[in-house]
């Protein structure tokens, strides 16, 4: 490509499609699959050789901390589209200043996070009504979590570039040596020094720091107009514009469906530790589902991203049903498995019948439409792929998150148990799945039937 050159780039207007669509989303389903497996290390070693409270006192963060640093996740997804489209355009100078602009937030959207983090994470898992038996456990977890966010910023951004250019192997193998670098450190801390959480906090943020830098390496010596030089690191508000209408729009998504998450997680949290405990158990396995999603999500944005710039519609049309067809067959497998197998999953937390019997319950309810979770993501990360990012921001706000709180504050205050409260996710994806499908066909019937300015 006239872009410059570089082994691990893909150039995802030309060649084999759906070869090309595996390759890139294989090395991104394992990644997440593995990222799992490190973070069920961190509550395996908390909950197994600390206690319950320890086991709670984690999982109670995650809704938060996804609230508070969704908006920056979003401005990667806004980096990640710019760059793809750049790639696709041919267009060398506006993706060196995407490039570099995406790695100046990162840095300064990251000591940001970690000034808000560490200042409001008491008061707001107070407001949550966080277990008081857990509420200091939890703090401490969350302020230095926070304090390493500049590194898990520049992780995320650098990954992104990385995933525009069509390269995930790297970041693949940077993240095998972070995960078993955390799963050592999370041994050492909690068994030798008897650290529990802040032992936990402390290995994901170290780990997070390595993987970190490697991706900032990589971008330095890069061949392509992807190439990071540190002294003209700087941001060029025309790239920043650009990055934020795609962005903002999916990091507000993201930060209200963590809100809404946060409601239930608030709800979730007046049936005791023991509740508290089991669902965040099962939710450990269940992400395997949205991470694997998630990666398939991530595909479809760069290959509909590099197809959109190099006006390549058969191909971004044929790029979204593979991902599809992809992302619901692996979501059925993952929910039939831990339908079948839900007691010995969970027994790997903690083993105490009751926490096994909530994370069981949790199961049971959501898993069977799981699926059409992973269908909401693929349609909506082709839509930001086309650099359309507002109104799959809309419907996802209204049909995820203020139904679901208008649900909890209206219907389920009359009906106030745990199983009314799990069918809120499997009815909310149905909900969006349906009419995400159907913008996304408004949208493509737009567009023209035939490839434009390159070959297929």
């Amino acid at each position: 490509m006239a872009l410059g050159n570089d082994r691990y780039q893909m150039d995802m207007c030309r060649g084999p499609l759906l070869r090309q669509t595996l390759v890139f989303a294989f090395p991104l389903i394992v990644s997440g699959m593995l990222q799992l497996l490190f973070n069920a290390a961190d509550l395996i070693v908390v909950g197994r050789f600390a206690s319950h409270q320890a086991l709670a006192a984690v999982g109670a963060t995650g809704a938060l901390t996804h609230l508070i640093i969704n908006i920056f996740i979003g401005m990667s997804i806004g980096a990640n589209v710019l760059v793809a489209q750049n790639l696709g355009e041919q267009n060398r100078k506006d993706t060196s200043r995407t490039t570099h602009t995406a790695i100046m937030i990162s840095l300064v959207g990251g000591a940001l996070l970690a000034a808000i983090g560490i200042v409001l994470a008491k008061p707001m898992l107070r407001w949550m009504d966080t277990p008081p038996d857990v509420l200091e456990q939890a703090t401490l977890y969350m302020r230095i979590y926070f304090a390493g966010m500049p590194l898990i910023m520049l992780y995320n951004f650098g990954s992104a570039i990385l995933r525009a250019l069509g390269d995930t192997r790297r970041p693949f193998f940077f993240l095998i040596i972070s995960g078993i670098i955390n799963v050592v450190l999370n041994l050492f801390f909690v068994l030798i020094f008897h650290w529990d959480v802040a032992g936990v906090a402390t290995a994901t943020v170290l780990s997070q720091g390595v993987a970190a830098i490697l991706i900032l390496r990589v971008l330095m010596q890069l061949r392509t107009a992807c190439r990071v030089k540190l002294k003209t690191l700087r941001i060029e508000w025309k790239s920043l514009r650009a990055m934020m209408w795609i962005g903002v729009p999916a990091g507000f998504q993201a930060s209200c469906f963590s809100l809404s998450n946060l409601v239930i997680q608030s709800s979730i949290n007046l049936f005791g530790s023991e509740t508290v405990a089991g669902f965040t158990a099962a939710l450990t396995w269940e992400v395997i589902g949205f991470v694997t999603a998630g990666a398939i999500g991530q595909t479809v944005v760069s290959f509909v991203g590099q197809n959109t710039g190099g006006k390549q519609y058969h191909r971004l049309r044929l790029s979204i049903r593979y991902c599809l067809g992809l992302c619901i067959g692996a979501l059925l497998a993952i929910s039939a498995v831990l339908i079948v197998f839900a007691e010995p999953l969970l027994a790997l937390f903690n083993t105490d019948p009751d926490v096994i019997y909530y994370g069981k319950m949790r199961f049971y309810i959501s898993m069977p439409l799981f699926f059409t979770c992973g269908m909401m993501e693929v349609y909506t990360s082709a839509l930001r792929g086309m650099g359309r990012s507002v109104i799959p921001a809309a419907i996802t706000i209204f049909t995820v998150c203020i139904s679901r709180i208008i649900y909890i504050t209206t219907l389920w205050k009359l009906f106030p148990t745990l199983e009314m409260l799990l069918v809120l996710y499997p009815a909310t994806w149905t909900l969006n799945a349906v009419i995400m499908a159907i913008y996304l066909k408004i949208v493509l019937k737009k567009l023209p039937d035939e490839d434009i300015s390159a070959e297929m």
